[in-house]
């Protein structure tokens, strides 16, 4: 599953380097370039917490399965309309938009099946490495776009990402789940989405959780998808510098993910997201300042350890605390709240870069995040302590049909 999830992701980040060099040069604007990547997490605000209720209804490889072959449908589509010559900056917003409602629906059942596969103590060791192959694919996937970029533009790294797709399907053919209990019934779907927000609200650590990743999604992450903007326009560069950026952020991520159970038995769990919440304010602040390509590089290599760090904690802390039949629930609710906070995070920051100088809205989201953060150390510093979890009493009970 993990290699077949790398091979993807490599074509995955090949085609967004490309995709996001040609939006830039295309339109000159920065608000373009946020709003295509919005585009694709947009769908996560409506459809994410239904990807997650079918996850848990359905047979999880099967669902994923499917999920894969309709993306490479759609990859394959703006593959054909690059080679005609008839790709479009509205082209690609639909595509990404589709992309983003299939990867929705399909993502939590991915999830929840990679948090099958091993015990639950290793649950947050293993989301790390999840992120590591996620990130390893942001390192190798810019550096073969920009070659082929260079040798024979979009198209061949869109054909590429078509191709990578079929990596996923041979790993989920591969691939021997455990067997999911028969005697719990399943529940009607709006049932089952209803009990999962219940289950999110009741509980303060998932609360919490949630709204710490809104605010990083939106305040801090869009630094991801502003790197065209920032190499292109602020730093003078071009592809090879976007594809240097997008690189570093990885290779930072695969280092943090190599580290990140040492520090969190070193540190407890607890106060490692704490600490993390707070440098990733300070990290972001320093690489928008900086004032040369080679600065960013190694600025963006430690905001990317930094925001793995981070992210894979938040996503952990969703998932172990509640048992197996609800874990793709509460991961599909972290993917709403990230794609939600995401998508406005990014096109609101592209917005105003266009109206005012980008170096000053990135600094200052940077600025209020750790405004928020610091506040929350404030009102809440139990939660900072790593005092022990008691997990969300959140037992399934078999469904009865006579009860509703």
């Amino acid at each position: 599953m993990w290699l077949g999830a790398l091979i993807s992701n490599i074509g995955t980040w090949m085609e967004t380097v490309a995709m996001g060099v040609y939006v830039t040069q295309t339109t000159g604007r920065a608000e373009w370039t946020g709003a295509i990547v919005a585009l694709s997490f947009l769908p996560a605000v409506v459809l994410a917490p239904v990807g997650g209720a079918l996850a848990d209804r359905f047979d999880r490889r099967a669902y994923a399965a499917v999920g894969a072959l309709l993306q490479a449908a759609l990859a394959a589509v703006l593959t054909v309309l690059a080679f005609r010559g008839q790709l479009s900056v509205s082209v690609i917003g639909v595509i990404s938009f589709l992309n983003g409602c299939v990867s929705t629906l399909t993502y939590p059942a991915f999830s929840a099946l990679l948090a099958e596969l091993v015990p639950p103590e290793d649950l947050h060791l293993s989301t790390s490495l999840n992120s590591a192959q996620f990130n390893l694919g942001r390192i190798m996937g810019p550096t073969l776009a920009a070659l082929v970029l260079q040798a024979g533009g979009p198209a061949w790294a869109l054909l590429a990402n078509t191709l990578s797709f079929f990596a996923v399907l041979v790993a989920l053919w591969r691939v021997v789940p455990p067997a999911r209990d028969a005697s719990v019934k399943r529940e009607p779907l709006w049932d089952g989405i209803r009990r999962g927000i219940t289950v999110a609200r009741d509980d303060e650590d998932i609360s919490l959780v949630l709204a710490a990743t809104f605010f990083v999604a939106a305040l801090v992450a869009p630094f991801i998808g502003l790197v065209p903007v920032f190499a292109i326009r602020e730093l003078g560069q071009g592809a090879a510098a976007t594809s240097l950026l997008v690189t570093c952020q990885g290779a930072g991520a695969v280092t943090a993910a190599l580290c990140v159970g040492t520090l969190a038995e070193l540190f407890g769990q607890r106060k490692l997201r704490g600490y993390s919440a707070t440098t990733i304010a300070v990290l972001s602040g320093v690489y928008w300042l900086a004032p040369t390509l080679q600065v960013a590089a190694v600025c963006i290599f430690f905001l990317g350890a930094n925001y793995l760090i981070l992210m894979s904690s938040l996503s952990a802390s969703c998932q172990g605390r509640v048992p197996r039949e609800l874990q793709a629930r509460m991961g599909s609710l972290y993917s709403m709240v990230l794609g939600a906070g995401y998508s406005l995070g990014v096109w609101f920051q592209g917005a105003l870069a266009d109206r005012m100088h980008l170096r000053f809205v990135t600094i200052g989201c940077s600025a209020i995040f750790l405004a928020l953060v610091l506040t929350t150390r404030l009102l809440k510093p139990a939660r900072f302590e790593n005092e022990p979890l008691v997990p969300a009493q959140a037992e399934v009970q078999p469904f009865s049909d006579s009860a509703h």
